[in-house]
Parts: structure tokens; sequence; C-alpha cells
């Protein structure tokens, strides 16, 4: 029997110099590139250069070459790439470099770097002429390169670079705010905002016109908070509460008497403002359970991703569900989602009777199908990869108009959606904006954790749903 056959290797699997002696005047390489958004990005992050004419858009329409234009030394950096991977190749030394920018390169411009040796010097030196030419033939720079060319033959496997996700934080949040502008503020009862973050908060979103505070806690301890924040709330009313508790009671009185339209959590528990809440007498139930549902911004996925219910209903039953469900819907259609794409998410993407997430996502949807769940478009169940991953979708051969491309995931229980949003935080770098919908009036969530953006989207969510409801009504 014979040994099986090793492959055989390419070339692009390994880096392969040409030493001084093998090198001859006239030889050449080349490389080919095409500009991409992503290309200025990343020389801007590496380089730190800044300058509009080349990550600004609005400015470069303005400029000399009337759109954004790649880093000149991007070219270079071409250059340098063909002299230290092709020609010469691995163990080049660079002396010096002189370079020519005779034209702009603009995204989606062509570039095809060519070196070629013009001269073999004494003790190892080399000169080389650099040209780089556009898609058109024409030339946008050139210049000439002094290297010391190897004098042993280096061959390593290439290799393999890391895969860069650019994201710039909190961007998606900053377009949520921005569609709050030419609103109205929505007056809202800040609940027991006592320690600087919380009260930063508010008066954060007062100042960007999202919502008209009350504040509603112990004087003396909101003082000491705007003293450590440095901030005043001279303008806004305050409802003096002994208490956290008689705060979030206070706060529930004010919904009730129409004073207010939203909650929003200061420095208490959560527990605690939902007790008062969900009181049977006082509080502010309807008939839809109320859910809480976060409002993802993932650095890896390419809008906000909504994940529900984290933070309410335990184990939810089937009826609990459907409401889950459809507090997420009319969220996401107050965001501008016309219909939102929702997966019912479990372990897998089958039906198995011995999983009850699965039998709850299948009734789900029909429960869609008969109009039981209006606004959004369903499916599942779906396993987590299936709902947010394409690639996982195309290997695993799911038809569907929601895989992969979900807008809303809805989870088992309470535990699921937890970990899956804080996994998302703390691992993938998610910022959260979090709300509880199904009350008299939005309520919203927000944590020591949240950084100032996240604070004000979770406030411009309730503006937006709020607006929502107005339109609707009218």
């Amino acid at each position: 029997m014979s040994a099986p056959k090793t492959p055989p290797t390419t070339t692009l699997q390994y880096i392969e110099n040409k030493t001084y002696d093998e090198i001859a005047v006239g030889d050449s390489a080349e490389l080919t590139r095409t500009l991409k958004p992503q290309d200025i990005e990343l020389f801007a992050v590496m380089s730190g250069d800044v300058n509009p004419a080349h990550v600004d858009a609005e400015y470069a329409k303005s400029d000399m070459f009337h759109g954004v234009i790649a880093h000149g030394m991007w070219g270079g950096a071409l250059i340098s790439a063909v002299l230290g991977t092709e020609l010469p190749g691995p163990g080049t030394i660079f002396l010096d470099q002189s370079l020519k920018f005779e034209a702009p390169v603009g995204l989606g411009d062509t570039v095809t770097v060519r070196i070629e040796v013009t001269e073999k010097l004494e003790k190892g030196r080399l000169l080389l002429a650099c040209t780089c030419l556009n898609q058109h033939g024409k030339m946008v720079i050139e210049g000439v390169a002094r290297v010391i060319a190897p004098r042993e033959k280096v061959r390593r496997p290439r290799v393999i670079l890391p895969e860069v996700h650019l994201h710039v934080q909190g961007a998606q949040y900053a377009r949520l705010i921005a569609t709050t502008t030419g609103l109205e503020p929505v007056r809202t009862a800040v609940v027991h905002p006592c320690d600087a973050l919380s009260l930063s908060g508010a008066l954060d979103a007062a100042r960007q016109g999202i919502i008209i505070p009350v504040l509603v806690g112990p004087r003396i301890k909101i003082e000491a908070a705007a003293k450590e924040a440095g901030c005043d709330f001279d303008a806004f009313e305050v409802i003096d509460a002994p208490h956290s508790h008689a705060a979030a009671e206070a706060a529930v009185a004010l919904v009730r008497a129409g004073k207010v339209d939203a909650l929003m959590k200061g420095a208490l528990h959560t527990d605690e403002l939902m007790q008062a809440v969900v009181d049977s007498a006082l509080g502010l139930r309807t008939e839809r359970r109320m859910s809480h549902v976060y409002v993802l911004d993932v650095p890896t996925y390419p809008k906000p991703l909504m994940i529900t219910d984290a933070a309410i209903n335990i184990s939810p039953d089937l009826a609990t569900k459907r409401d889950i469900v459809q507090n997420a819907i009319d969220l996401a259609r107050a965001l501008k989602i016309d219909q939102p794409k929702v997966a019912i998410l479990s372990a897998v993407e089958t039906v198995n009777p011995r999983m009850a997430s699965t039998l709850d996502a299948a009734a789900l949807c029909k429960m869609a199908d008969r109009g039981q769940i209006t606004g959004g478009l369903l499916d599942g169940p779906l396993a987590f990869d299936n709902a947010i991953s394409p690639a996982a979708v195309a290997a695993k051969g799911i038809v569907s108009d929601v895989a992969g491309i979900a807008d809303i995931l809805v989870a088992p229980d309470l535990e699921a959606a937890n970990m899956m949003a804080k996994q998302l935080i703390y691992l993938a770098g998610a910022d959260a904006a979090g709300i509880v919908l199904g009350a008299r009036v939005p309520i919203i969530l927000t944590s020591r954790a949240d950084s100032a953006t996240s604070r004000l989207a979770s406030c411009a969510l309730a503006q937006l749903f709020i607006n929502l409801e107005v339109l609707t009504l009218s």
C-alpha cells in the first residue's frame, strides 16, 4: 500500500526572499490593492492621522478632490509590503525612500504597486524604482528605494493576520439619539437619584431635550449627589421622599395622577422599583405582561440587537412569551424598524417534543400567523448562531427571512437572556440600553456599569416609544 501523498504547498502559504546574489537588474514584483473604507479607517487608527480629507466625507465633498482620499503613506506602506515580502523579501533592510505623490487615490480605486531593480551597488545594496498606477494607468506615486538585500535564503510560513473589526463606540446609539431631534421631551419621574451617576444621567438627558426630569427622593441626598457630580438641578422639580421605597411609591403615584409619562430608575434596586410598579392596588399594571428589552450596540453586529426578557419574567409561559414578543416588536417599530425580524431562541433549530422551548417557539410563530402577534416577522426555534450569523445559516442550509439577520432575540427564560446579554456586554464590548414595557408608562432601567451614552440611549428609547403611541392614537 503506497503512502498517502502530501498535498503540494502553494507559494501563498509561504513567504520567500531573493538574495542579493540571485537578484539581477530588471527584476520586478507587483501588488494590486483596491482602496476600501476600512483601509482608510484602519490606517487612521494605526497612525493617528485623522485629517478630515481622509475620514470626514462631509468635509471632503468641499475639498479640492471632492471626496475622501487615501492617506498618502497608504501607498508608501504598499511599496514597503512589496519590498518586505516579495523583492527582495524577508531580511530586507530599508535604508531610504523617496516618494512623489502625483495624484490622489480615492475610494474604490485599484492601485498596482510595482518595484523594479535599477542598480546593484556594493555591500549588498540595491536601488529600486517604485511606481503606483491606478486602474486608469495614471501614475499616483513614484519614487526610489534604497535597501540592503539579504545574503541568506529565507523561507517561512506566511503569517495569518488577525481579523480586524472597526467599531466606533456608541455610534449606533448616537444615531438613535439623533432621531429624537424635534420630539417633545418626556416628563419623567427619576426615582431616588441619590448618586452622581443616576443624577447626572438624568440631567444629561434633560440637556439633550429627551426628558424633563422630576426628581423623586430625599432632597438632602440629591443635593449631595449633585455636589459630587458637579451639576445643578435647581431648574427641575424635586419631590422630597424620605427613602427609596417611598420614592418608588411617590413616582408611581405621579404616573397615576397623569403628571409624568415615564419612570427612570435611580440609585435603588430594580426589584424595589418594580414592586411599586406591580402593586395590585396602586401599581401600573395593564392587560399585557411587563417585560424588559435590551437594545445592544454590538461591535460585530451591523445593526442594533434587541434581547428580551433579561430582567422581569423568570420562567415565562407561552402567554407571557406572547406579550414579551409583542412588547419588543412595538419598541422596534418605535425605532423605525418597519417589520422587525424576531428570532425565537432555543438550543436547536428543529422542534423537539422533549425541549419545551422549541414547542413554545413553534407555537409563537403560529400565533403570529393567526394575528395574535402583530407587526413583526417571526421564526423559531433558532439556535443563537443561526439567528445572528449568515455564515451559520448557509452552513446548515436554513431557509428563513429571519435567520442570520435578526433584530430581536427572544430567549427561553430570564437566565438565558441575562447571560446572553451580559456576555455580549463584557466579552464583545457591547453597549446596553434598556427599557421595561407593558406597564402604563415605559420604565427606563439603568445600571452603574452603563456609559453616559447608554443612559441617554435608554431615555431616547422611552421618548421614541411614547411618541409612537401618540402617533398611533392620533
